[in-house]
């Protein structure tokens, strides 16, 4: 495949994958799926899933990630695995001179993920962090009423996702996953993407486990994490995160309270309530999400269009949950 135009412009991104889980497969498939891309070859943890994977999609295997950081013939490597390896891949990556898009978040260790914002900078890379959550229709949603309801005051965010019985993997191991609102840092940055700067973080959160599963190796059966966020702005935030087998109704909602008005924001049904009544709201669904974001990367490495979000505000985002990680483990309110 010729990969320059007639002017000597790059027409198409050679691109090698790290993962072969639920997303490597999203981003597989749109990889795929769009002719300016070379899927070329895939990395994992399991060498039976990462063979089943390359047949699947008919590419090349790699016995370790670090082998995509070396090869000179991949453009941009996609991590999709588990958060704990996030930091030091996108690290090596970046040395290596290649462009990376990464799944939230871009690492469990803070000091790390500045590190490679920087690095990223120095050589001239791109780095993607990945927030789908910010092209779906419940954020867009939100962001297209907002100035109906004036100056907001009070934004309360929950998820809860009861599982029985808990699966044992990643997500439920705190030292792959991360602490709750870390690992899951889109329910921090959706808020700081529309409400600006935090002031302060306070925070609890509670793992439980039953006699089979240890809290000793890091794995639970349920957690529940809540936080209360202050903005520079005043405005008062509240997000609640939690899933597994402790917990009995599953939640999505979203409430946002403003001097003229609120949104109420409930699965997929939404709700604009001004001073002369309520009104329904269109919530379009959540798919094509994967589709969208890898689009816009490679929009953005061959046209130089702007990406929908930057690695400097999912950083905050994640400077963000770390102060509510801190928060909890010291009982205090942390100014970040």
């Amino acid at each position: 495949m010729t990969r320059f135009n007639s002017s000597g412009c790059l027409t198409s991104i050679r691109v090698g994958l790290v993962g072969t889980g639920y997303a490597a497969k999203m981003r597989a498939g749109a990889l795929q799926a769009d002719p300016r891309a070379q899927l070329i070859v895939v990395a994992g943890s399991d060498p039976v899933k990462t063979s089943a994977f390359g047949q699947t999609y008919n590419i090349e295997t790699a016995a370790a990630w670090t082998d995509l950081a070396a090869r000179s013939d991949i453009d941009l490597v996609v991590i999709s695995t588990i958060n704990r390896d996030h930091g030091l891949m996108v690290q090596a990556v970046l040395q290596s001179g290649k462009h990376v898009v990464v799944e939230y978040p871009l690492g469990l260790d803070l000091t790390l993920a500045e590190t490679n914002l920087k690095l990223a900078e120095s050589q001239q890379c791109l780095l993607h962090v990945e927030h789908i959550e910010l092209l779906g229709g419940l954020h867009l949603a939100m962001q297209r009423h907002l100035p109906q309801i004036g100056a907001p005051r009070y934004v309360r965010y929950c998820t809860i996702n009861p599982q029985r019985p808990a699966p044992r993997k990643w997500s439920y191991q705190t030292d792959l996953f991360g602490f709750p609102l870390v690992g899951a840092l889109s329910r921090i940055h959706r808020l700081t993407n529309l409400f600006g700067e935090v002031a302060t973080v306070a925070c609890q959160n509670r793992y439980d486990a039953d006699e089979t599963v240890s809290l000793v190796s890091g794995m639970h059966t349920s957690f529940l994490c809540t936080a209360q966020l202050r903005f520079k702005s005043g405005l008062i935030g509240e997000v609640t995160y939690g899933k597994g087998e402790q917990l009995w109704r599953r939640i999505r909602r979203m409430e946002i309270h403003g001097q003229q008005g609120g949104l109420i924001i409930d699965g997929d049904q939404g709700t604009l309530i001004l001073p002369d009544g309520h009104e329904p709201i269109e919530v379009s669904p959540r798919k094509g999400l994967f589709v969208k974001d890898m689009t816009m990367v490679l929009d953005h490495l061959l046209e130089g269009t702007p990406l929908y979000v930057s690695a400097a505000d999912s950083f905050y985002a994640l400077k963000v949950a770390d102060a509510a990680r801190r928060a909890s483990e010291t009982n205090q309110v942390i100014r970040v």
